[in-house]
């Protein structure tokens, strides 16, 4: 694998409009392979004041010197962009979805540290919708890997009769107690782009969402995740999953249900939106 070591965080928009102009022009396809390299970006100190913009907008107490489990997502979502925009990487960037995380968090973070954060594309795999993308970022203080995730990312084409490549659609489970109501303002998605960088067209706006074929601006992913582990809680040392399982729509109501390891968010009807878990790291 090639590793390319960055001078400073790419900025997204350019990467954004890269992708989305290169997006005509590939073909998903079962069978491609994934790009061999891998990104670095070293000396990464946190800007606390984007921080503390995060922390309020997904729900974290502001402040506190360890990193929200989620954030180090934000600090490589650069670097996963401009893999996910460049020539070499076969999957369209308009259309993808992300379909999961998982993060393992070995040890607290410190926002006043300074980090190493990598990027690459572990595998593509074949998946009854199509193809996905598994991204796995890492982030070290010093030589010490102290935190890690895997994010499937999936570009829906035609597969082959009978493929049965990638997860079959979970049965519908026993709702979880619920715990909190919250009521999303359509404002949600521009509040945690700003915060968080990721600004696509679909969080932001209605009008911008119906580009894309939604009738509403949707909640980012990420911001469903951490707003539910922000009220869950998680451990210094954590493994955390979690799957997105329909959009949300802004504005809107949804209910936050947990008990034991297990957290989910639901809308109107019960429609299960997101499905995860916290355990200890063993």
């Amino acid at each position: 694998m090639h590793t390319h070591v960055l001078d400073g965080s790419p900025r997204l928009w350019p990467l954004l409009a890269r992708g989305a102009f290169l997006s005509p022009f590939k073909r998903p396809r079962t069978g491609v392979t994934a790009p061999r390299t891998r990104l670095v970006l070293p000396d990464v100190r946190i800007d606390l004041g984007k921080l503390a913009a995060y922390e309020r907008a997904c729900g974290f107490g502001v402040g506190a010197d360890e990193l929200p489990v989620t954030y180090p997502h934000v600090l490589g979502f650069p670097l996963v962009m401009r893999l996910m925009s460049e020539r070499a990487f076969p999957l369209p960037l308009l259309g993808l979805v992300h379909t999961s995380i998982g993060i393992t968090r070995r040890k607290a973070t410190a926002a006043t540290g300074e980090y190493e954060i990598a990027v690459h594309v572990d595998e593509l795999v074949p998946h009854r919708r199509g193809t996905e993308a598994v991204v796995v970022t890492e982030m070290r203080a010093g030589d010490e890997l102290v935190w890690e995730s895997r994010s499937t990312y999936l570009a829906r084409h035609r597969t082959p009769a009978g493929n049965a490549g990638g997860p079959a659609s979970p049965e519908e489970r026993k709702p979880l107690p619920v715990v909190a109501e919250w009521a999303l303002a359509g404002d949600v998605g521009r509040r945690y782009g700003a915060a968080s960088g990721d600004r696509n067209p679909i969080h932001l706006h209605p009008l911008t969402a119906r580009l894309f074929g939604f009738p509403r601006a949707i909640a980012h992913g990420m911001w469903t995740v951490a707003r539910c582990l922000a009220e869950h809680g998680t451990p210094q040392a954590a493994v955390v999953r979690a799957e997105f399982r329909a959009p949300v729509f802004l504005p809107g109501t949804v209910s936050y249900g947990a008990e034991g390891a297990a957290f989910e968010l639901r809308g109107a009807g019960g429609r299960l939106h997101l499905a995860g878990e916290v355990l200890p790291v063993l």
